[in-house]
């Protein structure tokens, strides 16, 4: 299962529109880090490892809004750091949902429950918060250095459920899991949290990352998957994906990457080349296209990007293709 219907017709139209313009490079969804501070030390995470002065500040609400404006992106992931730390989140939120982009909130939920009443969220089909869970209680206490995490995330899911919102989650995967492991934590998300959906990733090996020794390869990343998804799994969990992605996790199709697709705007400016890799920043989205040699980027052109199979880069590629080709729309359509 994909994204809701009504979603999958706008970003259908969305790419269409685009190609009948001929841009040959436009976004899909935008990666927008309001804020580099955070509650959490993961220990895959390569996104909190600023300065102090850095990590204090908070991107106004205004500059968001008129980086989503200028890059024309129907979708939005809020990230961070920990989005629920800035304190006029729900003011971003709901300036962007009024220009109908599709909001993805992502939340560790430590202040989900904590906080929720003192900001002004309300239910829409525009608005989706997505909840990091990696795994089952021991695995995803381990992954956030942190006791109880997993725990305060489940109460967070069934709180927001409770109160009509539209709850997603967001897992990703190191060479410390297993077949079974994943099994495990998306049972539990799909059958008995009963999130509406779960995207899925193999982790990405940040340099700054505290832990570099358990990051996949390209071979363990389709073999974990490939075993993970076997005996028809995967088309009974919401999955937040279009086939041709998970069929690209499991090695039986190879992509390209597509990073413009996706970028990463934060306090900084527009990131070189996407939301993983920092070689600099832009002012603006044309200048980040325009700009950025993108040949220089891919597997076997860059080291960083030998092992890489993260959904920011692969999946935007694995949607062209996709709706590109009536089979793999139909194929999308029926559920994959």
């Amino acid at each position: 299962m994909a994204m809701p219907v009504r979603q999958s017709l706008r970003i259908g139209s969305y790419i269409m529109a685009q190609k009948l313009r001929r841009r040959q490079k436009f976004p899909l969804l935008v990666e927008l880090e309001p804020l580099f501070a955070c509650n959490l030390a993961c220990v895959g995470c390569g996104k909190i490892q600023h300065p102090a002065n850095i990590l204090k500040q908070r991107m106004p609400v205004e500059q968001a809004v008129a980086a989503m404006e200028e890059c024309g992106a129907p979708m939005v992931s809020i990230a961070g750091g920990e989005p629920l730390m800035h304190p006029e989140i729900d003011k971003m939120v709901n300036e962007l949902v009024k220009r109908k982009k599709y909001v993805f909130l992502c939340t560790n939920a430590l202040l989900v429950r904590k906080r929720l009443d003192r900001f002004d969220f309300k239910p829409s089909q525009y608005f989706s918060w997505v909840i990091h869970v990696d795994g089952l209680r021991e695995r995803h206490d381990a992954s956030v250095s942190q006791d109880g995490v997993f725990d305060e995330a489940v109460e967070a899911i069934k709180d927001l459920k409770r109160r009509g919102f539209r709850v997603n989650t967001n897992s990703t995967f190191f060479n410390t899991d297993t077949p079974q492991t994943i099994i495990d934590v998306l049972d539990f998300l799909n059958d008995e949290a009963e999130v509406d959906q779960m995207q899925i990733s193999p982790a990405y090996a940040y340099e700054k990352a505290p832990d570099q020794e358990h990051f996949l390869g390209v071979e363990e990343t389709r073999e974990l998957f490939r075993k993970a998804f076997a005996d028809g799994r995967r088309k009974r969990w919401r999955l937040n994906h279009s086939p041709l992605f998970l069929d690209f996790l499991e090695g039986k199709v190879d992509f390209e990457c597509t990073a413009w697709a996706i970028p990463s705007y934060s306090l900084f400016g527009w990131q070189r080349p996407c939301y993983l890799m920092s070689d600099g920043y832009a002012k603006t989205y044309r200048e980040l296209i325009e700009d950025t040699d993108w040949s220089k980027y891919g597997r076997g052109r860059d080291p960083r990007c030998a092992n890489c199979m993260a959904h920011c880069g692969y999946e935007p590629t694995a949607v062209f293709a996709t709706v590109g080709s009536l089979t793999q729309s139909l194929r999308a359509a029926r559920g994959g």
